[in-house]
């Protein structure tokens, strides 16, 4: 599959679906791959011409050490689906993703044709980022493995896919993931997306200990003009919990009347 070099970056994605669909990209949140959206790709492939991306330092993604921005990770975006063929497309984002998506909506309005928020936020503890970011370069990835999976995962995911998960997050870079921690903890996002024009979806989920609807997701809904909210049953990782009803309503909100 192809890679993208932009500037000093490597940047992996995907083309799958159809070629003459709707586009539709999709980002993964910090700590996963392209592959947390794999259980929703049965549903979306006959519906979207679908891009997966493995954002900076995560997956098969590599760039130069050091703090990443979200207008970075956002230009990551905007260049792959260039590279893709893609002019203009919906985005749709977990977490970090959902963080980029909106930096990219702001950033290139007339390609960003709608947005689907999912399981995130536009402002963050920056103090916890940092506590992260040093433990991280003190002990390894090993050392914020807990914290991550008890924010990740609600009771109800299965085993299998928690230890999916558990293993990939101890498997990656630590400065992949620290770099896209910097830009979490630096973002300023929530004085700005009141600018943001496209239709936007907010997706939360009630079981979600990291970004739940109180705190985060109800601000994005009264910042964002004529958001609409779509509530899941699921933890944070929405796509491995809810898989089907996230397509659900990606398909309802992404595709053209």
């Amino acid at each position: 599959m192809p890679f993208t070099a932009f500037y000093d970056a490597q940047l992996y994605w995907k083309r799958e679906g159809r070629d003459q669909a709707p586009g539709l990209v999709l980002l993964n949140s910090i700590g996963t791959d392209m592959d947390l959206w794999e259980p929703v790709l049965p549903f979306l492939r006959d519906r979207f011409a679908l891009l997966r991306i493995d954002t900076r330092g995560h997956g098969a993604s590599t760039a130069y050490p050091g703090d990443w921005s979200l207008a970075q990770l956002a230009d990551d975006v905007l260049s792959v689906a260039t590279a893709a063929g893609l002019d203009s497309f919906a985005l749709a984002g977990v977490s970090l993703g959902g963080m980029i998506a909106m930096e990219a909506a702001l950033r290139a309005s007339q390609r960003v044709e709608r947005l689907a928020l999912v399981c995130t936020s536009a402002t963050m503890d920056a103090a916890a980022w940092n506590d992260r970011i040093a433990t991280i370069k003190a002990k390894g990835m090993s050392g914020i493995a807990d914290l991550a999976m008890g924010r990740f995962l609600s009771d109800l995911a299965e085993p299998a896919i928690r230890e999916t998960v558990r293993r990939q997050l101890l498997s990656m870079d630590p400065a992949g993931y620290n770099g896209c921690a910097a830009a979490i903890r630096d973002m300023n996002l929530i004085g700005r997306i009141p600018a943001i024009a496209c239709p936007t979806l907010v997706v939360t989920g009630s079981r979600d200990a990291s970004t739940p609807f109180t705190g985060h997701g109800e601000h994005l809904l009264s910042a964002i003009p004529s958001a609409a909210h779509l509530d899941l049953d699921a933890g944070h990782l929405a796509p491995l919990e809810a898989a089907k009803p996230l397509a659900d309503g990606l398909i309802s909100f992404c595709t053209p009347a």
